[in-house]
């Protein structure tokens, strides 16, 4: 090593996407000197191909239904969607896939980026290849930290590999809109992008192999089910696609169950693992268990438990956000972000030994109680904590409260509004564990379902948190009555 290729710094980030900004920014805030190594665009998979670009192509064809389910503004609603507007606002939300402002923001904040491609090396050691042709190597005082996210899981389907096919990228960054566009899996991401397509002009077909959305309600899913087949998506439940071929047209034909559907663009939306291979992690005694996908095992503070090469048992390694393969959500690995770098500037000025208390700044303690998550299809599923079965599956002394989101803030919403709540009480404690809501706007009442969680709030407390009038928010006072308050 030469001294224009060696540095040092307290923490060095691999991956400067939302959670590696986060991390950096705390432990440079508490003190210490950090540097983030990034081979693709500073901001991350949310800024430019995942959270951001979808939600800009769901956003128009949500705005239209909810004008034309109002009478007076339905009449002013002439057109469709112009697809080409909504795709250049797209471009605008995502800086046309520019991060000149993401680098500005990390120079501001004191935070080193080098443009390269990291490995672990040795403990606290990691050599950069990078972009520019030169060889870093870094060394690091305090921590390493894994940030580099998840990439998505492909099935095992005859023929796939021999076939285009977009993953959730080529469809959040696309520049045209298929005629026929073809999804396979009925997850999130794949519900999301079918109803976007399907409104800004597609012919969608989406196949699953078992419902929508698994880890939600049976019943939220199935008002998403008929959202997505009144935009016309042609949807195939609890099916396992046979094959997949490339038709002498550029076209791909997917066969299942005897049937065909032929595309012009497919989309494999299956899921994503975290994005952990080439680190170098075996390097310092992190490697998959008993065949089974590489994954990091963390404590509550995103330190990696296990063997490290120089015996500190894991003392330096963290890993945070889809790195961690805990919660593959953008909001809750900042969240762990937050409390990693925090962790590591306390250990780092001897404030914080072991593993840290629970609701501590130090720790994902939320991981546990309260994670929030949006489909942001249209109705819209909003959710946080587990839901009845999962409650009772994990042995809980727990109580359903359902009901239709019937009140006058929905009303006045939409004339044809339709949607769904469920809150789950801890019989025990008499306090919520779990809330879901389904409908148009519901996004805005998960906050709420998230405090009254993460607070404990008693119900007989909650029961003075008055909604207000006339708003969807009503809902909360339907669900205590019915549950006897």
């Amino acid at each position: 090593m030469n001294a224009e290729s060696s540095r040092e710094f307290d923490v060095i980030v691999i991956g400067a996407g939302a959670v590696g900004e986060n991390v950096a920014d705390r432990v440079v805030r508490g003190g210490l000197t950090a540097v983030i190594v990034e081979s693709e665009l500073v901001g991350g998979e949310c800024s430019y191909w995942a959270c951001i670009p979808s939600k800009a192509l769901l956003r128009p064809g949500s705005v239209l239904h909810a004008a034309q389910g109002i009478p007076g503004a339905s009449e002013a609603v002439t057109g469709v969607i112009d697809a080409e507007s909504a795709l250049k606002h797209r471009d605008w939300f995502t800086n046309n896939w520019q991060d000149g402002g993401q680098v500005e923001w990390l120079d501001s904040a004191g935070i080193e980026l080098i443009r390269g491609r990291g490995r672990i090396t040795g403990p606290r050691e990691v050599q950069v290849d990078g972009l520019d042709g030169n060889s870093y190597a870094l060394k690091a005082h305090h921590a390493v930290v894994v940030a580099t996210g998840s990439t998505p899981t492909i099935p095992d389907i005859e023929g796939l590999k021999d076939v285009p096919f977009w993953t959730t990228r080529g469809a959040t960054a696309a520049k045209v809109i298929p005629q026929r566009f073809a999804v396979l899996g009925g997850g999130v991401a794949g519900v999301e992008l079918a109803q976007a397509f399907a409104r800004l002009g597609s012919v969608v077909t989406l196949i699953a192999r078992g419902r929508l959305l698994s880890s939600y309600p049976e019943e939220a899913a199935d008002l998403v089910l008929a959202g997505l087949r009144a935009d016309g998506v042609t949807v195939h439940l609890h099916t396992d696609v046979d094959k997949a071929e490339k038709n002498d047209d550029g076209s791909v034909t997917v066969t299942f169950n005897g049937e065909a559907v032929t595309a012009d663009t497919l989309l494999v939306a299956s899921g994503r693992h975290p994005a952990l291979a080439n680190l170098g992690l075996e390097n310092v005694g992190v490697e998959p268990q008993n065949g089974k996908p590489l994954r990091l095992t963390t404590d509550a503070s995103g330190l990696v438990e296990g063997p490290a090469s120089d015996g500190t048992s894991g003392l330096w390694l963290y890993a945070a956000g889809d790195a961690a393969g805990k919660v593959l959500l953008t909001h809750q690995g900042k969240y762990e972000a937050r409390a990693t770098g925090d962790a590591i500037v306390a250990r780092a000025n001897g404030k914080l030994q072991g593993t840290p208390r629970p609701w501590t700044a130090y720790a994902h303690t939320a991981n546990e109680h309260a994670i929030p998550s949006v489909v942001f299809t249209d109705p819209e599923v909003a959710s946080v904590g587990p839901s009845l079965e999962q409650a009772l599956l994990q042995g809980k002394h727990v109580t359903g409260v359902e009901l239709p989101i019937d009140v006058s803030g929905s009303q006045l919403y939409s004339r044809d509004y339709k949607g769904w709540a469920q809150i789950v009480v801890d019989e025990d404690r008499k306090v919520i564990l779990g809330a879901t809501f389904v409908g148009p706007g519901v996004a805005e009442l998960l906050h709420s379902a998230t405090i009254a969680i993460v607070g404990e709030v008693p119900l007989d407390r909650l029961w003075h948190a008055v909604p207000s009038y006339p708003t969807i928010s009503e809902v909360w006072l339907r669900l205590l009555e019915k549950y006897g308050l």
